[in-house]
């Protein structure tokens, strides 16, 4: 039999830190990147005698997801200790949830591809928990060392249902999770600070079958790239055992991107092997129903309902308006400029996700930093559409309100920057440029039409970015014959 003969299973467990200024049960700074063993305490680090108090901010986030993820909100839950040793964990338990999660049974719509189909994810449960310390290597010094700092960052883990089917579709998962997160302001999800995570469930099955196969889970997977290889690598592993006799073990792999491979980590832990029991250094968590739905009515337009607006009611192309919404600032003004109408929102996007953001960039600025209002960039942009300015003349117009209190208007005022739109002086133009460019002439006319934009360019370099390309296009054909 052939790989096409099976069908991957994949299933996601996403790890997310939770942007709290403390710790889960402990008034520790929640911070990346701070000297090392600076931000922990005897809560944080299981002293004996010493007693964690939940951060009731943690609980809000947890909920915040649940409802973005459509889930079932559980008003009474507990928390449990999973026991497990490993250096960087010093009280050698994790508290955790384990049988009665704070959110369940929920779903998320993802969108595929350019053309918007969807597929509905399944969400199995988002619990919260406490995070782990890090161990610490170098070539500098032998075996390891520890930083207890990020012990006690708050997580919340994500469980997906086994509802994926290809790394493309993990990846899109993996994607709409994260802008979720980043849209209700609850994580940072840098996953070069590993502040977002995720663990990979993978099995195959023949296709038709109705039977999930034995699954494998893949740690130490550090980008979502990387979750699409390791997830292409290990069901392409488990058919080669199968298509040679043998069987699939449940076990736990760690993925190696740098060699595209993975390796036997140790045999798969089921929930006994844990030993799990409620915390009993912790009250059960009473969440009234009024306090959830207060928080449900804070939940924003999430980012896939905000693309599918973009894409429908404005006919944004799909990577315009992803790119609008990947972005907080941009997306901030595009609404502005949306509900103030009076131009074309394709022209508004591709100046957002063009110049203005080539601008930002090479400035390392934001536009919160900057002069630029959407009633600013509507004036511009008007002026263009009216044949005021051109798109030439708009760009210097663009540079220079970017960092200073002007109008587009004053500026082209004073820049003389208005658009020739005089047929006379244009004619004259034409006329001077096709007599120096006779060669170019003569390509075009046998045959060689992009030589036509060539004599455009030539006719906007005389006028300065000035002239109106449509009329000088219009006089060249004209000429030309």
């Amino acid at each position: 039999m052939s790989k096409t003969d099976y069908e991957m299973v994949v299933g996601l467990e996403v790890h997310a830190e939770l942007s709290t200024d403390t710790k889960i049960y402990c008034s520790c700074k929640n911070s990346f990147g701070s000297e090392v063993n600076s931000n922990c305490c005897e809560v944080c680090t299981g002293m004996p005698g010493t007693l964690p108090t939940l951060n009731r901010k943690v609980v809000d986030y947890a909920i915040k997801m649940g409802h973005a993820l459509h889930c079932k909100i559980n008003n009474v839950c507990k928390q449990d200790r999973k026991n497990y040793f490993y250096p960087d964990l010093p009280k050698a338990y994790q508290i955790s949830q384990f049988d009665i999660p704070l959110c369940e049974h929920g779903y998320v719509d993802v969108i595929l591809d350019e053309e918007c189909h969807q597929k509905r994810i399944g969400v199995t449960r988002i619990h919260i928990e406490e995070d782990a310390g890090k161990l610490i290597h170098d070539d500098s010094f032998s075996g390891s060392l520890v930083d207890f700092n990020r012990c006690g960052v708050p997580l919340i883990e994500i469980v997906s249902e086994p509802d994926l089917r290809s790394p493309q579709e993990a990846k899109a998962y993996l994607d709409t999770i994260r802008s979720i997160l980043q849209y209700l302001d609850i994580s940072d999800c840098k996953m070069q600070e590993g502040s977002i995570r995720c663990d990979v469930n993978v099995s195959v099955r023949k296709c038709g079958s109705g039977e999930f196969g034995t699954r494998c889970e893949m740690k130490n997977v550090n980008s979502f790239s990387g979750a699409m290889r390791a997830i292409e690598y290990e069901a392409n592993r488990q058919i080669e055992v199968l298509e040679s006799g043998g069987t699939i073990t449940q076990e736990t792999r760690r993925w190696d991107d740098q060699r595209g491979q993975n390796f036997l980590l140790r045999s798969k832990e089921d929930a006994q092997d844990y030993r799990y029991f409620p915390e009993p250094d912790l009250l059960t968590i009473v969440v009234p129903e009024e306090r959830v739905q207060q928080l449900r009515e804070e939940i924003p337009e999430l980012p896939g309902e905000k693309l599918l607006r973009y894409v429908k009611d404005f006919g944004l192309p799909y990577f315009d308006a992803n790119l609008l919404c990947e972005s907080g600032e941009k997306r901030a003004l595009f609404e502005e400029i949306a509900a103030k109408g009076g131009i074309d929102l394709k022209a508004a996007a591709n100046w957002l996700n063009g110049d203005i953001t080539r601008i930002l960039n090479e400035k390392n600025k934001t536009l919160a930093e900057s002069s630029l209002s959407a009633d600013k960039l509507i004036g511009m942009i008007s002026m263009i559409e009216q044949g005021t300015i051109s798109n030439t003349a708009a760009k210097t117009v663009l540079e220079e309100m970017f960092w200073q209190d002007k109008e587009p208007s004053e500026i082209v005022e004073e820049r003389g920057l208005g658009q020739i739109n005089d047929d006379s002086a244009l004619q004259a133009i034409v006329g001077d440029v096709l007599q120096k460019n006779e060669k170019v002439v003569m390509d075009y006319k046998n045959g060689k039409t992009n030589a036509l934009g060539f004599l455009v360019g030539q006719c906007m370099r005389a006028t300065k970015g000035q002239g109106n390309p449509a009329a000088l296009r219009e006089l060249l054909l004209k000429q030309l014959g």
